[in-house]
Formats: structure tokens, sequence, C-alpha cells
């Protein structure tokens, strides 16, 4: 697959940031970054617990970074796995929350080594809970 400069700095900042997993427990180190609508890049990894339900997934974390700076618009997400792994259900809700086009939003499944799969949303998450707010 040829990736866009855009898409090439989205993948290697969710790769980048998947050495900085906490993972003790699970041993599953994720990296992901998300893409505004104004093309920067928010990046995050999985945080485990003792307590496993206070972990938070790498895809969530990168989000919410991006909400906490302000941004109310992605438009693509990348996530590094050792194995080509896909976002949970939550995380999918997450994303669909803040995405405007889930149809056009990809999302690049990405191992450290390799590029597995380009999915869209609309495709991982075909029927999510819609927002009904303006933002």
């Amino acid at each position: 697959m040829n990736l866009s400069p855009t898409e090439q700095a989205l993948v290697q900042a969710a790769r980048a940031v998947r050495a900085h997993a906490y993972a003790p427990y699970s041993g599953y180190a994720v990296g992901a970054a998300v893409l505004t609508d104004d093309e920067r890049v928010f990046a995050g990894c999985n945080v485990e617990n003792a307590s496993y339900g206070l972990s938070l997934c790498a895809e969530r974390v990168a989000v919410f970074s991006a909400i906490a700076a302000g941004v109310r618009r992605l438009v693509a997400a990348a996530v590094c796995t050792p194995d080509g792994g896909t976002p949970c259900g939550a995380c999918r809700q997450v994303l669909l929350e803040f995405a405007d086009a889930p149809e056009a939003f990809a999302v690049w499944i990405v191992s450290p080594d390799r590029v597995i799969a380009c999915y869209t949303l609309a495709d991982l998450i075909p029927h999510g809970f819609q927002r009904t707010l303006e933002r």
C-alpha cells in the first residue's frame, strides 16, 4: 500500500509511541495515533493496571489527548500492534464519536515492520451509536 506523507506520519507516530506502552499484565504493547481535520497527529499507548478495568487502550489515550488539546474532529487513525490486532469495540465507538464521515475515516492497522490493512471506521463499526449533538 502506498501511503501519503500524512498517512506515513500517522503510522510512524503509532509505531513510535508503542515503545512507551505499559503492558506488564498482558505483554501486548499497542500504539495508536489519530489525525485531526487540521492535520495534527496525537498519539497514545495502552496503559494497564492491576485492576484491569482501570486500564486504557492506546486508541482512547490518543483520542482523549486530542480532545484535551481542543480537537473535536478526527479523520483517520493508525494502530500498531505486534500482530495486526484491530481496535476493541469501545475504541471503535470512541473513534466514531469524533468522526464526521465514518465511511471516509481510514483506520490503518500496522505492525512494527509492515502495513497490514486499512479499514474504514464504517467497516469496523457498521451500527455504532451515532452522536446527535452538534459540535
